[in-house]
């Protein structure tokens, strides 16, 4: 639909962008209508597989691990034995004593376990009850066996509410939950219900507040909006697609990340090409150049920073850990379907409506850019004043924000310590703790060369931290497979402690000592213990490998080397302070317990990779007038020009983020939160000032070994 003005008036002459590529094909009079058609088409056909992308996630256990571990080896083996199953414990307890009545109300629970079928629930091989002691006891437990499948702690729900049904609430003073792995991981599985829902409800809302206040046009936010929900549900269909038929892993964790990633890009994208499209409005009448315009000269900037979030994902591909090695890919095809729709659909439906979907603020032809005379403007100016102290001084104070590092344990939390509040199970843990040995429920599994079993049980009951006297095959299971024996041993101390993950380390260290044995050691104990060493390999060879990704792009973008090494180093010192306030806000605002061993990593690649945006928009906008008046005026006209729309990113960007602060689980809040925090300290300090004044400092040195080092420009007091 023409703007009245556009029919009216004649065209005047202005210099025509180069229409090759995107810019041609997205702007054309006619080619934009194709555009908005094709995603149309898309988006009919990608609702209904987006809406599977759940039904296609892989929770099980193998969807976790670290590929190569020897947990995870255990864990394959032990198929051989019998099916993957996890217990659920359901624990009775009175202080005073169990009664006559509690015990024959729980001999009627067991009898109704053992009848139980449904959700994968193997009542026949219910144990118990076990009484922590003969004479007098006080509590009691009992073992039901739940069959794990490719839906993990989908499965397992279903079969602890059938057990939390069958016990109820318990007599008056009797104390029963359902506790164990079986009950942790279906309080883990409500935790993760409705995540999809929630993360895009959240971020929808996020971003929507967002663009109204950035925007100030009720009709202007629909657009990027529109986009981005088709962007989503495109990406989510494509990755669907390939988990069904290309053995893409997609579990929980990677299904949530997706969408805030696509949000969180998506809107950055959009916001960049509005401003630079507003921009271009008031020096161009015919509102298709101006488009033209604003892609040929955004389009880099905003390739270049989705270039390097893709890639960064990717690079995630190499971890040991499988939720890390798969979360890569997933967020890649987001991220790229996002790049691609805000440089297709969002600047044709942009063109399309015109300039009245600007309302109230519509960027008249002719009318005056307000940027350059705002307040990043003034801003540039008092930095260059005096842009070297600026600079020293802001780089102190990051730094001893950096100091906060010291507060910080990612040391892996314990499941007691992983949700923000308190569930079922893990009141049922402190009940079962209180009674029985704190391992049990959650054994050893140890497989071994038959000949040598008897051997390999002795050692381990003489290992320190194992109950002596739990050694045995457990029920159900093959006695012997393919001359190979799986026997379980009980830890007296809790599962997911450190000092159970001593304990396996001394029962593997002894076992392995065994000649001819070939004995692995697994079980839930030893996979946490697999997992914090293969997050700790994955923090020392993903973090290089990601600063070497984002300095390769920033070399090829900006065709300099000291410009994007400074702009590495602000990277790194802004998520080294983000990393220490976000520890002392753990430990004395919020009172975690700690943080997960992949705490760091999560939080490094989401604050560089997306990060990074932000000084891709200043230093490529900076590096466009340098070429036109000189680096040190191009410095203060860059950030008067993108200062604002950089700003409105960046708190999409954290408020996206901290939508993972609605999920009850103490991992994803404290990585929404560290996030959130890198990236306001990176849109308001980073980017604002430290950025600003170290360009400002160098001078033309900043763009060597490029041409533009050797221009003669003025001083930061003449600017």
């Amino acid at each position: 639909m023409p703007d009245a003005k556009e029919r009216q008036e004649p065209r005047r002459p202005s210099r025509r962008p180069s229409r090759e590529g995107v810019a041609r094909l997205v702007c054309g009079r006619r080619s934009k209508w194709a555009v908005v058609a094709l995603w149309l088409v898309v988006m009919m056909l990608a609702f209904p597989l987006a809406s599977k992308l759940t039904d296609a996630q892989d929770n099980q256990a193998s969807s976790w691990l670290p590929g190569k571990a020897e947990s995870t080896q255990v864990l394959q083996e032990s198929e051989e034995f019998r099916p993957e199953v996890t217990p659920a414990i359901v624990v009775y307890a009175r202080d005073s004593g169990l009664t006559s009545a509690d015990r024959a109300r729980i001999a009627d629970d067991v009898a109704a376990f053992k009848e139980l079928r449904d959700h994968g629930v193997r009542g026949d091989e219910t144990r118990g009850p076990v009484l922590d002691r003969l004479d007098d006891p006080r509590a009691a437990q009992v073992f039901v066996p739940i069959t794990m499948d490719e839906k993990g702690w989908e499965r397992i729900a279903p079969a602890v509410d059938s057990l939390r049904a069958q016990t109820g609430t318990g007599e008056p003073g009797l104390a029963v939950h359902v506790t164990g792995p079986g009950g942790t991981a279906a309080d883990f599985s409500e935790a993760f219900e409705g995540i999809d829902s929630t993360l895009l409800l959240s971020a929808l809302g996020v971003v929507i507040v967002m663009l109204l206040l950035t925007y100030r046009s009720p009709t202007l936010l629909v657009i990027p909006v529109i986009a981005v929900v088709g962007a989503l549900s495109a990406s989510q269909a494509l990755i669907y697609l390939l988990a069904e038929h290309a053995d893409l892993t997609v579990n929980g964790q990677s299904a949530g990340i997706l969408t805030v990633l696509v949000f969180g890009a998506g809107t950055d994208y959009a916001l960049l090409l509005v401003a630079r499209y507003r921009e271009e409005l008031r020096h161009h009448e015919d509102r298709h150049e101006a488009m033209a315009l604003a892609l040929h000269r955004a389009g880099p900037a905003v390739l270049a920073s989705g270039a390097t979030v893709v890639l960064g994902m990717l690079v995630l591909a190499f971890a040991e850990m499988n939720s890390t090695s798969g979360l890569g890919p997933v967020a890649a095809i987001g991220v790229t379907v996002a790049l691609l729709a805000m440089l297709t659909l969002f600047p044709a439906l942009l063109v399309i409506f015109g300039r009245w979907i600007f309302w109230p603020a519509i960027p008249h032809f002719g009318s005056p850019e307000p940027t350059e005379r705002g307040f990043w403007a003034r801003t540039g100016h008092r930095i260059a004043r005096r842009p070297r102290a600026i600079w020293a001084a802001t780089a102190v104070v990051l730094a001893v924000f950096a100091l906060g590092l010291t507060q910080l344990r990612a040391e892996g939390i314990s499941n007691a310590d992983a949700f923000t509040g308190k569930p079922d199970s893990i009141t049922g843990q402190e009940v079962q703790a209180r009674y029985f040995p704190a391992g049990s429920g959650d054994p050893l599994v140890i497989v071994t060369n038959a000949g040598q079993a008897r051997q390999v049980g002795e050692t381990v009951a003489r290992t320190s931290g194992v109950v002596p006297q739990s050694i045995a095959v457990p029920p159900g299971t093959k006695p012997v497979h393919d001359g190979r024996v799986l026997i379980e041993a009980t830890m007296t101390d809790r599962s997911d402690s450190a000092a159970a993950k001593d304990t396996v380390e001394r029962v593997r260290d002894a076992v392995h000592a065994v000649p001819d044995a070939d004995a692995r050691v697994g079980g839930g104990t030893a996979t946490l213990l697999d997992m914090d060493e293969a997050t700790t390999h994955d923090n020392i060879l993903i973090i290089p490998l990601v600063l070497a990704v984002v300095l390769l792009v920033l070399m090829v973008l900006l065709r300099a080397l000291v410009a994007p090494l400074l702009l590495i180093a602000t990277v790194v010192l802004s998520f080294a302070a983000a990393l220490g306030l976000s520890a002392l806000a753990f430990r004395y605002v919020f009172d975690y317990a700690g943080e997960s061993t992949d705490f760091p990593l999560f939080v490094f690649v989401f604050l560089v990779a997306l990060g990074i945006d932000y000084n891709i928009f200043l230093s490529t906008r900076i590096r466009e007038e340098a070429r036109r008046q000189g680096t040190r005026p191009g410095v203060v006209t860059g950030l008067a020009a993108t200062g604002g729309v950089i700003t409105s990113a960046g708190l999409v960007l954290a408020g996206t983020f901290a939508a993972l602060g609605t999920l009850p689980m103490v991992a994803f809040a404290e990585i929404g939160f560290a996030v959130a925090l890198g990236v306001l300290l990176d849109t308001f300090v980073v980017r604002s000032v430290l950025v600003t004044a170290l360009f400002l400092d160098a001078g033309p040195k900043v763009w060597w070994p490029h041409r533009l080092s050797q221009e003669n420009a003025p001083s930061p007091s003449g600017v």
